[in-house]
Formats: structure tokens, sequence, C-alpha cells
């Protein structure tokens, strides 16, 4: 079983988006985990909404501080935002460590269906991302 950890800034979107869908692609192959540098204090809603959408479960997601992982053994560190790279503290037991650049959804300001359509994307665009460089 490989483990995968995804970092962002509040662990409220782009991170929690990363784990549910690693988790719903990858199955028992893999254990997912996914922390903040400054964690939010909640999961974002559309989040949430775009999770379960795609079939994803979202049992159990909260946010987490990435502190609680340091020192632990990864297979794949993934930072998924510009910020977090920046503040990520360093993982040496991890075998490979990626960066996606994922513009912020929970940043966008709109209607309630252009702020849905941003998270779709991102969404969208984490799942393009997992099934190409982790799966």
């Amino acid at each position: 079983m490989k483990r995968v950890l995804f970092i962002c800034t509040g662990n409220s979107a782009r991170s929690q988006m990363s784990e549910a869908l690693l988790k719903l692609l990858g199955g028992n192959d893999f254990e997912v985990h996914s922390a903040g540098t400054k964690i939010s204090s909640k999961v974002n809603p559309f989040a949430i909404e775009v999770i379960k959408e795609r079939g994803g479960s979202t049992e159990g997601l909260y946010t987490k501080k990435v502190d609680r992982f340091v020192g632990q053994p990864f297979d794949l560190v993934i930072t998924v935002c510009d910020n977090a790279k920046q503040a990520c503290p360093h993982f040496p037991g991890a075998k490979r460590i990626l960066h996606w650049s994922l513009e912020n959804p929970s940043a966008f300001q709109g209607t309630y269906d252009d702020i849905l359509t941003a998270f779709r994307e991102t969404r969208d665009e984490i799942e393009r991302r997992i099934r190409d460089e982790v799966l």
C-alpha cells in the first residue's frame, strides 16, 4: 500500500479534493492523507459538494495541520499550491515529491453557480493529474 500526503495552505479545498479523489480512484492500493500549513476551521462546502458529485466519500474529511505528519514515511508527498510549497516542512522520508500549482477555487468570487464551476474545474484538473502522475 502506497502512502500519499497532499498539502495546501488551508487544507479546506484542493488538498481535501485530492485526498478524496485518490481514495476513490486508487482504492485499497493507497493510504491517503491531506494537511495544511495554516489550516482553515472546516472543509469548504463547495469542495464537499463537488467530491460527492464525482461519487467520492466525504466521510471523515476534516482539516489537519501538516506538522502531525512530519517524520512519517510517505511514498509520495504532493503540494497543491505555491504557498504550501514555500511553507511546507521537509519530508526526508518521502520517496517522491511533486508540486501541482493549482488555482485556489476558494478565492473565486461570483454567483453560487460560478463558484461551483470553479470548484468543478479544479476537481477535474486534480483527477487528471492523479490519473497521469499518481496511478
